[in-house]
């Protein structure tokens, strides 16, 4: 198989968007936009996540075991692009969004219509992204929709023809 054959078999699998969080002691907050995120469990609810291994927001989630997934509805495609990258954090905003704490000590954008909150259960450290086994401690929504609840998520298509993640 040639490396773009490769590619574009890989990038037919398909991604959501959410934007993970998470805050150390010191209270730096780290946010960034990922896709490679797949429910594991049921019982118990388990999900694994894969984190740059060479990002602020790794070094934080390894630091602090928990983190927050912020699902991304249809129309937030702006949300995804401005946590593409690193940002600072500027009182209770990052990247011009608004968030609040959780209870658990993890940041959540405010502006999303879910959430869970995850503690980490096992890292595994492969490759450039480590994935990260995490079972879900909360979870909640903000937004009422109908239909199916993923058709509701941003999907990495939704960023247009000339974005992809893979391959």
């Amino acid at each position: 198989m040639g490396l773009e054959d490769k590619k574009n078999v890989l990038r037919m699998i398909p991604y959501g968007l959410y934007v993970l969080m998470t805050e150390n002691d010191e209270g730096k907050v780290a946010a960034a936009t990922v896709n490679w995120v797949t429910q594991t469990s049921f019982d118990p609810p388990l999900l694994a996540v894969a984190i740059k291994k060479d990002s602020l927001t790794y070094t934080l989630v390894r630091e602090k075991g928990l983190f927050s997934l912020n699902m991304l509805g249809k129309k937030q495609q702006a949300q995804a692009f401005t946590f593409f990258k690193a940002l600072e954090r500027d009182g209770n905003r990052i990247g011009g969004e608004a968030f609040e704490n959780h209870e658990q000590g993890v940041p959540l954008l405010s502006a999303c219509p879910a959430y869970v909150v995850l503690r980490t259960v096992e890292v595994v450290e492969q490759g450039d992204h480590h994935i990260f086994v995490a079972e879900v401690i909360d979870a909640g929504l903000r937004a009422e929709f109908d239909g199916r609840a993923d058709a509701y998520i941003l999907r990495m298509e939704d960023l247009g023809e000339k974005v992809f993640y893979g391959g």
